[in-house]
């Protein structure tokens, strides 16, 4: 196996381990309607389970999200087996496994539970209530931007495009 798909699924198994215990500990403590105040009048852990995406847009179209994320976490899967070996390639190694980190954490949730757990709230300035995943996914969303527009270049998408030897010896 690849040195890329090793790192690749350590990194996003723990992310997600990551997610799942956070997403256990806030229902265990907050699942009541309780709150944790973490800076007063901006940020508080308050659990909310969310049946739809941001927002709470698309309520009850689980079956989408599920479908959808599935979809995206094999192209993810195939994007990374295409990913050159060299350290100008980590940053596209570090944004796939986010991706495929954030969706799984969430995708456990849909499948299990037919809901997402989410807890940490921004309240001071009305951003929706998330959770790890939401986060790893947006972070691998803003290093996508600043890969395409600030670091990548022709090149180096040819450089995915191009028909690899067997590196799996």
């Amino acid at each position: 196996m690849r040195k890329n798909y090793i790192l690749f699924f350590i990194f996003s198994a723990v992310l997600v381990f990551v997610d799942q215990i956070t997403k256990v500990a806030a229902a265990s403590a907050l699942k009541n309607g309780g709150q944790f105040i973490v800076i007063d009048g901006f940020l508080r852990f308050k659990y909310l389970e969310n049946r739809g995406a941001a927002w709470g847009m698309m309520q009850g179209a689980g079956i989408f999200f599920i479908i959808l994320t599935i979809v995206i976490m094999a192209l993810v899967v195939y994007f990374v087996s295409r990913i050159p070996k060299g350290s100008r390639y980590v940053p596209m190694l570090i944004f796939s496994m986010l991706l495929f980190a954030g969706g799984l954490g969430n995708l456990i949730d849909r499948i299990g539970l037919r809901y997402v757990r989410d807890f940490i709230d921004f309240y001071g300035v009305g951003f929706p209530v998330f959770n790890v995943a939401d986060v790893c996914v947006s972070v691998a969303v803003i290093m996508l931007v600043i890969l395409v527009i600030f670091i990548y270049r022709e090149k180096d998408y040819k450089a995915l495009k191009k028909k690899k030897k067997d590196e799996t010896k």
